[in-house]
């Protein structure tokens, strides 16, 4: 049991740091932005560590505050977790979303200066592959997780189609009103122009007989 928990995070350690990381300094709050369609299971998984692992760290209780808000910033999530953490939530609206990381520091932000590194990997679906699933030798079990990681990854994939097929729909009727709103200014230009051009027509016409030219 100890040996796949260590095995377990051994693993997500090398998941973390294969995927992007950016810096983060104490008391600092950075967010990223994710397109996700409605109803998609997000998981994300982090590892905060100095910046420079051979530099002792004068923070040792440092944690990190993951605060997740939709297009509309309402919030959808905000939990506190310690260096190591992964969190879950539900998309329930279609859109942009907001993923703020902000580190914990008892220090006072006068002292707080410690640059640090924050792995970070996102991973959208209903189902991902348990690392303590591929670490067992039974080739059944893995082929079973291998299969529902593949399902719900085609579950993503048709979401996100739909999503982008709403996007597109979205941005064909703003095209088509605003193709529609340039035409009938176009079309009250014209109208004003040649109302105009008459009137100074009449004008001219009036002046030159007020005045006996014709």
């Amino acid at each position: 049991m100890a040996l796949q928990a260590v095995s377990f995070l051994l693993l997500s350690y090398l998941m973390l740091s294969a995927a992007m990381y950016f810096q983060l300094g104490e008391q600092e709050e950075k967010c990223i932005i994710e397109e996700i369609p409605e109803d998609t299971l997000v998981k994300g998984h982090f590892l905060l560590e100095p910046w420079n692992p051979n530099m002792p760290s004068h923070s040792p209780h440092l944690g990190v505050t993951v605060t997740v808000k939709d297009q509309n910033q309402r919030v959808v999530m905000s939990k506190r977790y310690g260096k190591l953490g992964k969190f879950t939530f539900t998309a329930h609206i279609s859109g942009q979303h907001y993923l703020c990381f902000q580190t914990n520091s008892t220090r006072f932000s006068v002292f707080a200066a410690e640059k640090l590194k924050l792995h970070l990997d996102v991973q959208m679906g209903e189902h991902v592959i348990d690392p303590s699933v591929q670490v067992t030798k039974d080739n059944l079990e893995v082929l079973e997780e291998s299969l529902m990681h593949m399902r719900e990854q085609m579950t993503y994939i048709t979401r996100q189609q739909e999503y982008q097929r709403e996007k597109e729909e979205l941005f064909r009727q703003i095209s088509e009103d605003t193709n529609s709103k340039v035409l009938w200014w176009a079309v009250v230009q014209t109208s004003l122009l040649l109302c105009v051009g008459f009137w100074q027509m009449k004008r001219l016409k009036d002046f030159f007989i007020a005045k006996k030219l014709v």
